[in-house]
């Protein structure tokens, strides 16, 4: 969340951002924040005072006893029981008020960097870049669920009988295919410096508020109401989460860290054709990649994590696109975002694969993740995540996009972690 300290000495700033992100009541909401914080720090002020006056009455009382003025000493017992009774009803007023300013906080975004663009939904981003090798498919080419189907790779039908919608079941060549790409992008990460963490894959809702899940995607989350766990959207949750509470040496930094995990969203309100096939799933595979850094360098390591990503997408010959987030596109959390999306030939549309964000130091504030600095100074650390990469998007455009009259060729770099070269 953001820091009062922030909020403070920046109003103007914090509210532009704001609005920025299309923040329903900005102004009103940041003056709420300021008026509950004056109203707790006057309350701090009074009852130290007060508790300071306590602490003097105190001390005479025990000089008085020593004198055996024991009339007097009745007389200040009685004037420290009022400001015992003061003191408590200040504390309670400072609680209550740092309890409305902290249930405000968790529910206002972070604010954009300035780089990122105006705008208010998916057709504001900004085209940074294209690349990667042109497709040419046979006439009559199918969208990877016939494919899937025609193959035997992935049956979603089962995933209906087994579960529901939305939970497919990979089979035969689809299982492999899955489990060389988890591979290929873990090892990649690895070559990439990233150390593999094999997380939960449910958390308690104090990580879901750390990392900013809640309560913005509460709605969006699969809640385990017994125990009140969630099933994680995705392995930034329980990855960032291990740094909660905790205070790092500067000399640690940047740590990274990459996990393979499934993740589910229930992905309320989704229909169309959108979300045929594994264009929009609940439950599907990820690997994600996350970094913690100092402020200084987070800018630098963002740019590295969007060049490990554009590397993977390369090294699969995907044509894709890399988009920077308007602000009203951009997530919950994120100060500043880049999309990844590939060309899926067959649908003749753009598919979402990655998003790389860095969070300044908004998800660090409600973590208490902290670094200590050479000179011995406390600091919030900037966390930074990006999926490298989401598999089911993956999956339709490797099917689609390489499709031929004799079967489905696999790129080169999987060829190894696949055992086949070719599914027919």
């Amino acid at each position: 969340m953001l820091t009062l300290k922030v909020i403070g000495q920046e109003t103007e700033k914090v509210i532009k951002g704001l609005e920025k992100k299309h923040f329903k009541n900005a102004k009103e909401t940041i003056e709420r924040v300021l008026e509950l914080d004056r109203e707790r720090r006057n309350a701090q002020s009074e009852l130290d005072a007060t508790l300071a006056q306590s602490k003097q009455c105190a001390a005479k009382i025990g000089m008085l006893m020593k004198e055996k003025a024991l009339e007097e000493v009745e007389k200040v017992k009685a004037d420290v029981a009022l400001l015992k009774e003061k003191a408590k009803v200040l504390q309670d007023k400072m609680d209550s008020a740092a309890a409305a300013t902290q249930e405000i906080l968790y529910t206002i975004p972070n604010i954009p960097y300035d780089e990122v663009p105006d705008g208010v939904a998916a057709e504001d981003n900004v085209i940074e870049k294209t690349g990667g090798m042109e497709t040419s498919l046979p006439e009559n080419a199918l969208p990877h669920w016939e494919l899937a189907k025609k193959y035997d790779l992935i049956d979603f039908d089962l995933g209906v009988k087994i579960t529901g919608a939305g939970f497919p079941v990979y089979k035969g060549k689809g299982a492999q295919l899955q489990r060389a790409l988890i591979n290929f992008f873990l090892d990649e990460a690895r070559k990439a410096g990233y150390i593999e963490i094999m997380p939960p894959t449910v958390v308690n809702a104090a990580s879901g508020y750390g990392t900013g899940q809640l309560p913005d995607k509460e709605g969006q989350m699969y809640h385990c109401g017994l125990d009140d766990f969630y099933l994680i959207p995705t392995a930034e949750v329980p990855v960032t989460n291990i740094y909660r509470d905790v205070i790092l040496d500067e000399k640690q930094l940047p740590i990274k860290n990459c996990a393979y995990t499934q993740c589910f969203r229930r992905e309320a309100g989704s229909y169309g054709k959108d979300v045929r096939g594994l264009n929009r799933l609940h439950e599907f595979s990820k690997v994600e990649i996350v970094r913690i850094d100092t402020p200084e360098h987070s800018k630098e390591s963002h740019k590295e994590m969007l060049e490990h990503v554009e590397g993977l997408l390369k090294k699969l010959e995907l044509p894709y696109r890399i988009l920077r987030l308007c602000g009203g596109d951009m997530s919950f959390t994120a100060a500043l975002c880049f999309d990844f999306e590939v060309y899926s030939e067959a649908q003749k549309r753009w598919l979402e694969v990655s998003s790389v964000s860095n969070f300044d130091n908004y998800q660090a504030n409600r973590l208490k993740c902290r670094y200590r600095t050479a000179d011995k100074k406390t600091e919030l650390c900037h966390t930074l995540n990006g999926s490298a990469l989401a598999l089911p998007r993956i999956v339709a455009a490797l099917l689609e996009n390489n499709q031929t009259p004799d079967g489905i060729r696999i790129p080169a770099a999987l060829v190894p972690y696949c055992g086949f070269d070719m599914i027919n």
